[in-house]
């Protein structure tokens, strides 16, 4: 079997689970457990053990029948697989209240991606500072992005100004976009867009508690 270089891209639903593995099996390692089963995970992760096997099977041959995944060496690769081997720097778009949640939130530093400059139009906020970054005005963002490399944005912002923004991040140069406003906007096809509807999701648990 080959190796993950050789398969290219892989489904997104693989990759989502991907992403849960790697914290399992960080959360595991940091336990001292050095060989977990297809089972373990699966248990761990209300999944089948075949689907888990299916989806490691996509990295090439780790498991060992009847011993178990490497836990450090599976997580390793995991961690090359989703990009998490390097830090990439970020624009995050919008500072208000739902940009400043997100800016606070250390679970992106701890994974790697680094919020390199804040923007907003609010002409009261620009040349100001959260922490050590710098928010600037919301025309400055194609010389930043350009500046500084980025490939990724994050939109925090009513959703009036969504669109608009989403198609200044893409002018510039972004490839994959984190919506975080309530409303679906469009993007070219080489541009990865990944919508999280918080109001939608509660929606749902409000439905389901209704029942």
């Amino acid at each position: 079997m080959g190796s993950w270089r050789e398969k290219g891209r892989f489904p997104d639903r693989v990759v989502s689970r991907f992403s849960l593995y790697l914290r399992y099996l960080k959360q595991v390692g940091q336990e001292g457990v050095y060989l977990v089963t297809s089972s373990q995970i699966a248990q761990a992760l209300h999944l089948t053990a075949p689907q888990v096997r299916r989806d490691l099977s996509y990295l090439g041959q780790f498991g060992l029948a009847g011993v178990g995944y490497n836990v450090k060496k599976l997580a390793s690769t995991l961690e090359k697989v989703l990009g998490l081997n390097k830090e990439w720097p970020v624009v995050l778009v919008g500072a208000g209240n739902l940009g400043a949640a997100l800016f606070s939130y250390s679970g992106f530093r701890r994974r790697g991606f680094k919020i390199v400059a804040i923007f907003d139009k609010d002409p009261k906020k620009a040349g100001t500072r959260w922490a050590n970054v710098a928010i600037l005005d919301i025309d400055r963002l194609p010389e930043t992005i350009k500046q500084k490399d980025v490939k990724i944005g994050v939109i925090a912002v009513p959703q009036y100004a969504a669109q608009e923004v989403a198609d200044r991040l893409v002018g510039s140069g972004v490839k994959a976009i984190l919506n975080f406003s309530p409303c679906k906007i469009e993007v070219p096809d080489d541009v990865k867009l990944q919508d999280v509807d918080v109001t939608t999701e509660l929606e749902t648990l409000s439905w389901f508690l209704s029942q």
